[in-house]
Order: structure tokens, then sequence, then C-alpha cells
């Protein structure tokens, strides 16, 4: 099993409920355990521990941090912003912070079960079995049937006591993994999370057995409920029991919650370096995030010229709206939210990508009521094309409009070669010097069309008659513009190259086109 770092931890609960100021030893550093310190007692040696300063003040924090390193401790946490940051990197102990009115006991119990989600135990069955086993114990100590669910009413995990009777809800909630929904459970829920300690509630109807119950709360949010059957042999201290095991629930649920959070950040971080070219091993990378074979990038986005009052929070929720999708479509996903895009590998040849993204955006249009476009790059044989992929989707993105809400690289290459090509010249003063300068700040300072005669007439294939036609003029006023054009902006129009290169920069870097009024 893996080692949580701490980066891993600020990962799951950085950011405002955690600050890191300093890691000498990089955030590489294993962290194994949270310990609250006792100021009268030595500290012992813990190697990998972080160390809670209870009863510190953060500025006076200097004597522990050098104790800490001498005990061979990952890093420090005081409580307040005014920390020795100094002190911690002269003796290579990293140095983090929580909020000066954060309650120890909370900021303890986050950092253990954000600490004992490992990697490794981001799947399921970890989490689940803890659950079940935690059932068992409740079951065995109270004297009912237990069941663990969570706040939608999904049964978790059920004991498996012998001996113990059990009701035809609690059958058919097992086989479904689900409470049978009904007006008199819902009233009996509405009553359970409005209620702070174990509450009896009555059977629903004949056949049925009375439960004894319990709302699992970390923090005043509900995670959940646990279920006792209560068949009439129930222990005396039934409910001081189901009390215990409802804040054991909560521990587990964090730590499965942080472990699936972790494991996803863990994850987007992966298809970060993906994207951009960054990953040491792209295949090995690959597979740990589900990619495996040819795949494409497609990129989704808010449409920028919509209204959206909380872009940030709507660019969240279409994130779970294409991982939704891609899950149902292929079983695993791998995406993530980069500046305000949301990026996804849809694995295959790609015969099918064109009408996923158009569901997509569809059902992310109907469902957060803002307009969502999407590109889709070429298809790559392997995970170390994915950044290119990527860059074509990027490219996509910015010929998108209204008209044109969904596109592969295909079909706009002509535009993206533009786009492309226009920058690549843009940035280099040998490609965007020249003539053209010339011909449009002639335009410019006697109010002449000599650029767009131009444009035309390159695209009449040099033919006179063709030109006049889309400049809807006679055929002698293009030869005059011409004539004028070369004597007055240094044009020699009988050099091949010259009239290609002259061409290129008016479309490209000028934008002109015969379509142009």
């Amino acid at each position: 099993m893996d080692v949580c770092t701490l980066g891993d931890l600020l990962d799951v609960v950085g950011g405002p409920a955690l600050r890191l100021h300093t890691a000498p030893a990089g955030q590489a550093a294993p962290v194994t355990e949270a310990v609250l310190h006792d100021g009268r007692t030595p500290l012992p040696r813990l190697p990998g521990a972080l160390l809670l300063a209870v009863g510190v003040p953060a500025a006076e924090a200097g004597p522990l941090l050098r104790a800490a390193a001498e005990a061979g401790l990952t890093g420090v946490v005081v409580r307040g912003e005014d920390a020795p940051v100094a002190e911690a990197q002269e003796h290579g102990v990293a140095l983090l912070s929580v909020a000066e009115d954060a309650p120890w006991h909370r900021v303890h119990l986050l950092l253990a079960s954000a600490i004992a989600a490992r990697p490794a135990a981001g799947t399921a069955d970890s989490g689940l079995g803890d659950l079940f086993a935690l059932a068992d114990a409740i079951a065995t100590a109270a004297g009912g049937a237990t069941a663990v669910e969570d706040p939608r009413q999904r049964i978790l995990a059920y004991s498996t006591v012998p001996g113990q009777p059990v009701d035809e809800d609690r059958r058919q909630g097992i086989l479904g993994r689900q409470v049978p929904a009904s007006a008199e459970n819902t009233e009996q829920y509405r009553r359970l999370f409005a209620a702070d300690r174990p509450l009896r509630l009555p059977a629903l109807s004949d056949g049925d057995l009375p439960r004894l119950a319990m709302p699992v709360r970390a923090g005043g949010e509900t995670l959940g409920s646990v279920w006792v059957i209560d068949s009439g042999s129930l222990a005396p201290d039934a409910e001081d029991t189901l009390a215990q095991g409802a804040s054991a629930a909560a521990l587990l649920l964090l730590r499965e919650r942080a472990a699936r959070e972790l494991a996803r950040h863990r994850g987007g971080e992966l298809l970060r370096r993906l994207l951009d070219g960054t990953a040491a091993d792209p295949a090995a990378a690959a597979e740990r995030v589900g990619v495996v074979g040819p795949a494409r990038v497609a990129a989704f986005v808010l449409d920028s010229a919509a209204s959206v009052p909380d872009a940030e929070r709507t660019a969240l929720r279409l994130l779970d709206v294409v991982r939704l999708q891609c899950e149902a479509r292929y079983g695993r996903h791998a995406g993530v939210l980069a500046d305000g895009v949301v990026y996804a590998v849809l694995p295959g040849p790609g015969e099918r990508h064109r009408r996923l993204a158009e569901d997509i955006v569809a059902r992310a249009g109907q469902a957060l009521r803002v307009p969502v476009r999407a590109a889709l790059g070429e298809v790559v044989p392997d995970a170390a094309g994915l950044a290119d992929s990527r860059a074509d989707a990027d490219l996509v993105l910015r010929v998108l409009d209204a008209e044109l809400p969904v596109a592969t690289v295909d079909e706009v290459r002509p535009r993206v070669t533009l786009l492309r090509l226009a920058e690549v010249m843009g940035e280099r003063r040998e490609l965007s010097a020249g003539a053209w300068r010339r011909v449009l700040a002639y335009d410019a300072a006697h109010g002449t069309e000599y650029a767009r005669t131009l444009v035309c007439w390159f695209d009449a294939g040099c033919d006179m008659a063709g030109a006049a036609r889309l400049l809807a003029v006679h055929p002698n006023t293009c030869r005059y513009r011409l004539r004028q054009l070369q004597q007055h902006a240094g044009v020699d129009l009988d050099d091949p190259d010259e009239r290609l290169v002259l061409w290129l920069q008016l479309r490209v870097l000028a934008g002109l086109s015969p379509a142009m009024p």
C-alpha cells in the first residue's frame, strides 16, 4: 500500500482548511499519521508524523520545530498565520497552519481521515469492507441486524450476524442496495435527519419490525444513517452503542470520501501532465488513468458569449456531466477541468466520438442552462500523442460558434490551419514583414481598396474578369487599381513567389477574404 505524502494530504484538505508555508523536503515527504502534542511531555520518535501544536502559539513554535526535526517528524501544524517559516526551513521541517479558530479535535479528525486514505485505498472495497465490519460490530453489541446507509437511502453495508431477525423491507433493501421508497419512509427519514440522538421508529406495516436509528454526521454535514432492527431483544445500552457506532461510521465515510477525492486528484494531475506533454512516462500515466490504445481528446467549454453568474461553479458542473456521460458510455473515464475547459479522453478509433460530444453538449446545455461547445482533436495511436490531440481540440474551440457548436479537427482543418499559421507568422519578424504592410498603409491613407482587389485577383487565379466579378466592378477598374498599386506600394506582381507570399499574408495576417464587403 502506498504511503500518503504531504502533497497527497494537501490535495485532499488543502486550500482554506490547511495552508502550507514551507516544505524543505518537498511535497513527496511521507506523512504517516497526525499526532496531538502535549507540551508537558517529550516528543516520541515518530518518523513521518505530522504534529499538531496544541496550546503552542504559532509565533512561539520555534523550539517545537527543532524538537520535531530531532524526532524525525515530517512537519508541524500551527494555528494562525504568524508562523516561524525561517526556523522551519532551518530545521528541515514542513510548516503548515490552520485557521485561528479551528478546533484542534476537528483538525485532527480531518487530517487523520485524509492520511488514512492511501491511494490504494481509493477503491470501494476497502472503505466498504470496514463499514461491513462496523455493521457486524454494532449488530453484535446492540442485539439487532444493522445497516449503514448514505443520505440517499442507498445501503452501503449491512450486518451478517447469524440468528438476528430481519423483515421484508430489510431483505428488499439488501437485494436492491436501496431502501424501498414510500411516503411513510420519507416521513421517518425527515424525523431522523432532524434528530441529534438515536431515534426509535415504529414498524411501517404489518410484518415489519421497529427500528432504532441514528444519523451519521461530521462537522454539521449529514453523511448517512445507521439502522438497527428492534425485534424486542435489543441490549439495554443499544442507544449508546448506536451513538458510538454512528461516530465510527462518520470517520469511515470521511476516510472513504478522502480516498475517492485523493484518487480523483491524482488522476486529474496525471491527466494534466499527459495533456500538456510533461508526463515522464506517458504509457504508465495513461494506464493509471485508464487510457489504453488509440484515443482522442475532446474539449468542452461554456459559451463565452453567454452570461454565467458563477462560471467556475458552472464549469465544475459541466465536468460532472462530461464524466457521467463518458462513464456511462465507456465504463471508465479520464476527465479534468483546466483553465475553464473540460477535457475528456475518449478511447477507441473514433467513429462515435462526435455523436457522444453532441449528446453531452445537448445534455449539459439543458442541465446548466448555458450553451456548451465541444471540440475534438485528432485520434492518436497511444498516450504519447494526447498532447497533440489536446492542441488540436484547443484550436478547434477557437473557430466554433453558435452555428457550429461541435466539430472535429478534420471538419475545420482549413480554418484551424490558417489560424495556427497566423500565429506562427505573427511571431516571426521575417514572416510578417513585407509589401502587404505597405499596401494596407496606402489604403488607410488614401481610402483605396487595393488590398481587397489583390485578394480577389489572387483568389480568381489572377484572372482579371474573375476578380471583377468578385468586386462587382469593371475589369478595367481592376487593371487600373493593380497598376496603381505596383507604382505606389512597390509590389512586383510579375514575380510568382511575391504573389504567393503577398496573398498568404493578406489572407492570414490581415484576415482579408473575397467575401468581405
